[in-house]
């Protein structure tokens, strides 16, 4: 259970905006303060939908002997909703906007640009916030947690894991820059490119692999009784 639920948290970690956004508030002038309210906004996002996710699915008792099915089956149904979401993006891919189209909207930045563009100390947190919605794979950690029969000691542990991994993006860039703070910046300024092309793949990736984890095992769990 442990494995499998660091292994999604690993997944749902593998999110290119959060590294991007932390590249971004680590190049201000004030780069401690505002990445650091970042890492606070990001954490205070999961740390209370990892609560709530927990405390409504204990509450259904699907860790009980006697809920097998309903345990097993919404791990199925998490990693069926995975897959359709992963092949939507891959289906509609990483196109870039009409520019026909986008010459007749004539639209301003959006809200998470406008906010990465003149950070403050509450633009930083809000942002952390943005990025670290809940998303399905992170219920999906979760979720192997609050369907367990660990004690609640073992639990909150074990979430504290989830999250720790969940935001590895945006604290480990962080430390990297406290230790080493002009070889991170220069290394962080020549991924970012990489990661414009490339993250959209990366994110399907992380939905398809964390819906095969999902499927095998709630299809496993329903098909193996006692």
């Amino acid at each position: 259970m442990v494995i499998e639920a660091a292994g999604l948290a690993l997944l749902a970690a593998l999110t290119p905006t959060a590294l991007l956004v932390a590249a971004a508030f680590l190049g201000t002038e004030n780069p401690r303060r505002i990445a650091g309210l970042y890492l606070i906004g990001a954490t205070a996002m999961t740390a209370v939908m990892a609560t709530v996710v927990f405390v409504v699915l204990h509450a259904g008792h699907l860790d009980q002997p006697h809920e097998r099915d309903p345990r097993y089956g919404l791990r199925l149904g998490l990693g069926v909703a995975l897959l359709l979401v992963g092949a939507y993006c891959l289906r509609r891919g990483n196109k870039p906007p009409d520019p026909a189209k986008a010459a007749g909207k004539k639209k301003g930045p959006g809200l998470m640009a406008r906010l990465i563009a003149a950070p403050g100390p509450k633009e930083a947190f809000f942002v952390g916030i943005l990025v670290y919605s809940p998303s399905l794979t992170f219920v999906a950690a979760v979720q192997t947690v609050a369907t367990s029969r660990e004690s609640l000691a073992e639990s909150v542990a074990i979430l504290v894991v989830i999250v720790v991994i969940t935001l590895l993006l945006v604290w480990l860039p962080l430390l990297l820059f406290l230790l080493m703070p002009d070889r991170t910046g220069r290394t962080l300024r020549s991924f970012n490119s990489w990661l414009r092309s490339h993250g959209y793949q990366i994110l399907v990736v992380a939905l398809f692999g964390a819906s095969v984890l999902l499927t095998i095992d709630g299809i496993a769990g329903l098909v193996t009784k006692g």
